[in-house]
């Protein structure tokens, strides 16, 4: 949001503006927006990534890029939820949130839709803090309270519910993914046309020489600086 706000003068307050400019349109009209400036992380980890914006047409408009890239949030966040239901088999029911960008409504429905699990937004953004105080009040030998204790649901919050059908979520996450195939492999790290490959090797030995000629140096000052027996 931070580049379509600074970069593009796509508009000046990104917590004031972004949800009623997204609004303004009932849809990404097929455009895709993968934000991968400095490469992209978890879950795919790979630096040769680069951002690009996918499926624009001469209707596209900078309402239909700003809802693309509030998309983006909410398909990077299923890309680590379909991560971690690899590893561990267990599939999430509910999806709490915080932080800054639960402000915005809209955002917290598009990830209903795209995860298609409940979203809990907690009224206080800084909920991950009490959840980790109630962890260490856990532990044992401290025992403050019973982590699974019902109260634990008591903390004021709102839940948004998926309104898309499966067909819809999987449909729209398949085009994510070949936008995503398609941001990779734009920053390939490349040796010059001058650097040969023993001259390459040579070079790359030079910290190695340098830190065993210091340790030797070093040594060798230890003994002479040494009192002598």
């Amino acid at each position: 949001m931070k580049w379509l706000r600074d970069n593009m003068g796509f508009m000046t307050d990104i917590q004031k503006e972004t949800e009623s400019l997204a609004q303004e349109v009932f849809n990404t009209g097929d455009v895709y927006f993968v934000p991968a400036f400095k490469g992209l992380y978890a879950p795919y980890w790979r630096k040769d990534a680069r951002g690009i914006i996918c499926g624009l047409t001469a209707f596209s408009t900078k309402q239909h890029i700003i809802r693309a890239a509030l998309e983006a949030v909410c398909f990077h966040t299923r890309d680590i939820l379909e991560a971690m239901n690899k590893d561990c088999g267990i599939p999430l029911t509910k999806l709490h949130v915080d932080g800054k960008m639960i402000e915005n409504s809209l955002l917290m429905q598009l990830q209903a839709d795209i995860s298609g699990i409940p979203v809990i937004r907690a009224q206080s953004q800084d909920i991950t803090a009490l959840g980790t105080a109630m962890a260490a009040g856990a532990a044992n030998g401290i025992d403050a309270w019973d982590i699974y204790s019902e109260e634990r649901e008591l903390v004021p919050s709102d839940t948004f519910l998926p309104t898309s059908t499966e067909s819809e979520r999987d449909a729209r996450y398949t085009k994510w993914k070949m936008a995503v195939q398609r941001s990779l492999g734009w920053a390939l790290a490349k040796k010059s046309s001058v650097m040969t490959e023993e001259r390459y090797k040579l070079l790359a030995s030079i910290p190695c020489g340098l830190y065993i000629i210091g340790s030797f140096g070093l040594i060798a000052l230890s003994e002479y600086l040494s009192p002598a027996s």
